[in-house]
């Protein structure tokens, strides 16, 4: 990998994050007539494969011409004034940390666009589908890119319109009150964190993420350290998830589409932590080191929480849909996201940046798989699935069923899969919390988080016994008793996940040697 010029740096960054807008603009624009192919709703659907995949691949390009000797400095800077008597400023950069998070984005876009192509959900017209894709597209790329306050707050609320309306117009069943209760809960939250912001710029005389990461506090008051980590930490927690702040995502994640679900659960959720780790650690690390062990109590709350609702659900007679079952898993596995950052540590910072890359690959992969065994059998119910003595997909469709116990066993943290280092990392860091916190409370939450990580392994393994073991022969639910085995269009949108979860698994130096000079870099004081 040979390091790029800046110029052309900044240039690659800025159309990763424009071209998605642009597309989302064009898509609704009518197509070409000689690039219509079999109709005008092909070519759009094409059209977002097209402008997805051409994001990708400049995020590609990218990360290669990323200087990687230098990952905890900011590279492929914009800086120009915008709103002056604000001092607010288009300030895009990435480093160590968002680059890995802008390649998630841009995959995990591209294979729902790819999926879509062939598998549109039921709705409205495909332009809107693929604009809408699209400015989801733009938001997300723009909140890992953007260093300024204010610029974040708008690409951060930029996703919930997109959102909405792929749930509310192309979700399922109780389609309209989750999609409102998504963005009710949201967009409360945001109101806090944007109070927050405003304390935070306002006070330190600056929006600028990276001065203000430079100064780590230096010059604001412990009360106006507190009262903006309280309201920024509240509004990033409700995206997180966060327990008790959860309770929108097993409703959006039932009700939405497939693709809907893989982005919500790949990539949105991962603009909460991070926003934890680029804003409110290096920003207010007084305010941080106070409220960390609140966090790491919610957190591992939330790591038993969610893994019992998911017992509860797996469950034979529970009537437990798997999209929800899923969807609380995402709840359990933040967990060790906020755990890993409520340690202040080196080590626990890195394993929440692993878990949250290592979370977008496997629930992705998780919700594409349920939602094809969706489309074949017309119902995600766990019980119907299964029948009497279970659903016996090894023996009906073994990729199929061989690909749903790979994501199971990856979700669970089998060592030698992308899974496991976040998890471990995040318990290392419990385990020798930063300097002032009690070590006594965080290794309470760490015996916590052990306990969830088995609770996790049991309820992932009942899911497996009940929907892929038992004789074809002799068990047989009416609902796979014709279930086809993986299609070509499904087999090139997964693989790439699935290849992705054993490489990060097999080789997590990669990353971490990415990740872990810029966490240090934005805690300067932390010694491990």
């Amino acid at each position: 990998m040979i390091p790029l010029d800046e110029t052309v740096l900044q240039a690659l960054l800025l159309a990763v994050v424009a071209l998605p807008l642009l597309g989302a603009v064009a898509a609704l624009l009518p197509a070409p007539p000689g690039l219509r192919g079999r109709g005008p709703d092909q070519a759009v659907l094409r059209h977002g494969v097209t402008v997805t995949g051409a994001v990708l691949a400049l995020t590609v390009v990218l990360t290669l011409g990323f200087d990687h000797d230098r990952p905890g400095s900011m590279q492929a800077e914009t800086n120009v004034s915008w709103i002056p008597a604000l001092g607010v400023r288009l300030h895009f950069g990435t480093d160590g940390i968002s680059l890995p998070l802008l390649v998630l984005t841009a995959l995990l876009t591209f294979l729902c666009a790819l999926y879509s192509y062939v598998r549109m959900p039921q709705g409205p017209s495909p332009k809107a589908f693929v604009a809408l894709l699209l400015l989801l597209e733009c938001g997300t790329l723009a909140t890992f890119a953007v260093l300024d306050l204010m610029l974040f707050f708008l690409a951060f609320e930029m996703v919930l319109i997109p959102m909405y309306f792929l749930i509310a117009r192309w979700g399922g069943e109780g389609r309209g009150a989750a999609a409102w209760k998504f963005v009710l809960y949201t967009l409360l939250g945001s109101v806090v964190m944007l109070l927050g912001l405003l304390v935070l710029g306002l006070n330190a005389g600056t929006f600028d993420m990276v001065r203000l990461a430079d100064v780590h506090g230096s010059g604001l008051g412990h009360t106006t350290q507190l009262i903006a980590a309280l309201a920024i930490g509240i509004g990033l927690a409700v995206k997180a998830p966060m327990w008790p702040l959860h309770s929108w995502l097993p409703d959006a994640h039932t009700a939405a589409p497939t693709v809907g679900s893989v982005l919500l659960a790949g990539v949105l959720l991962k603009m909460g932590t991070y926003g934890f780790v680029r804003i409110l650690l290096p920003g207010v690390p007084e305010g941080a080191h106070t409220f960390a062990p609140y966090l790491a109590a919610f957190a591992v709350a939330g790591i038993i929480y969610g893994s019992l609702a998911c017992l509860a659900l797996a469950r034979k007679g529970a009537k437990g849909d798997l999209k929800r079952l899923i969807a609380y898993s995402s709840v359990g596995h933040m967990g060790f996201v906020l755990l890993g950052i409520a340690t202040l540590t080196h080590t626990g910072v890195n394993g929440a940046l692993y878990a949250n890359l290592a979370h977008g690959l496997i629930t992705g992969l998780l919700f594409f798989l349920v939602g094809a065994l969706k489309d074949r059998t017309g119902t995600s119910d766990l019980d119907t699935l299964a029948g009497a003595t279970g659903g016996a997909l090894y023996g009906r469709a073994p990729r199929l069923g061989g690909l749903l116990a790979f994501g199971a066993v990856a979700s669970l943290g089998l060592p030698g899969l992308a899974g496991f280092w976040g998890e471990l990392l995040a318990l290392l860091g419990a385990y020798h919390p930063a300097a002032g916190l009690s070590r006594p409370a965080f290794m309470v939450f760490l015996v916590f988080g052990a306990l969830g990580t088995l609770l996790t392994a049991a309820y992932l393994l009942v899911v497996v016994r009940r929907v892929c073991m038992g004789d074809p022969a002799e068990t047989r639910p009416e609902r796979l008793a014709t279930v086809t085995d993986v299609r070509g269009f499904e087999f090139a949108a997964w693989t790439p996940l699935v290849v992705l979860t054993v490489v990060a698994g097999l080789w997590p130096g990669a990353l971490l040697g990415l990740m872990d000079p810029a966490v240090q870099s934005l805690l300067p004081g932390v010694t491990r």
